[in-house]
């Protein structure tokens, strides 16, 4: 029990970690290419307090297997070039989330014979969210942040059916995360998402390791 109460705590500490380096992130380089709305609303900062969102953090309390944390708000018309700002700005999470893991993976290789056990624990579990989290983000599904990454390569000719697929498509990724999540797999035992996640998981984990 007080095992199964530590990993909970230390999932908790985990994603407030990794929500506060992500959305922190995506402040920074949106204020370094020319849009301040995220730092003069004080979401520039590793300050969990400014990041978490009541609503997405209660839900994941209840439910431990969905939440969300405080978009960053970013207004395009501040970028020079909006379409390619907007992209980088959104990709600057998932690889603050992905350089994060690869930082933490120098102390799990090469210090863990001088750590206590709780703190090794502690370490892998921030390790192991931000992975997740930076893959789960990469989804090209509006409102995740590839959706917005995609700008990168979307040619002028399609930039308002490009728009259109930002402004509808976060209906459509709610019905299906709920369907995925709360029905295929307490029906059937599977989620689409999940396998993806695990696929691209293992895959992150292993290069990220072998990288240092």
């Amino acid at each position: 029990m007080m095992i199964d109460f530590l990993q909970f705590l230390y999932l908790i500490i985990s994603l407030v970690v990794v929500l506060s380096v992500h959305e922190a992130s995506h402040a920074l380089v949106a204020y370094y290419l020319g849009d301040p709305t995220a730092k003069l609303k004080g979401r520039l900062t590793l300050n969990p307090l400014a990041h978490l969102d009541l609503v997405g953090s209660l839900l994941f309390l209840i439910t431990q297997r969905i939440g969300w944390g405080k978009p960053v708000p970013v207004n395009p018309a501040n970028f020079k070039k909006p379409m390619r700002d907007s992209a980088l700005t959104a990709l600057a999470g998932p690889v603050s989330n992905f350089i994060l893991s690869f930082a933490l993976a120098f102390p799990l290789k090469y210090l863990w014979d001088y750590m206590p056990a709780s703190l090794i624990l502690l370490i892998w579990m921030i390790f192991d969210v931000s992975i997740v989290l930076g893959i789960f983000n990469m989804i090209p599904i509006p409102p995740l942040d590839g959706s917005k990454i995609i700008g990168l390569i979307i040619p002028r000719r399609y930039a308002d059916v490009y728009e259109r697929f930002l402004e509808k498509g976060v209906k459509y990724f709610v019905v299906i995360i709920l369907i995925d999540v709360f029905i295929l797999q307490d029906l059937i035992g599977f989620s689409f998402f999940r396998f993806l996640m695990e696929f691209f998981y293992e895959r992150v984990r292993l290069i990220l390791l072998l990288g240092t």
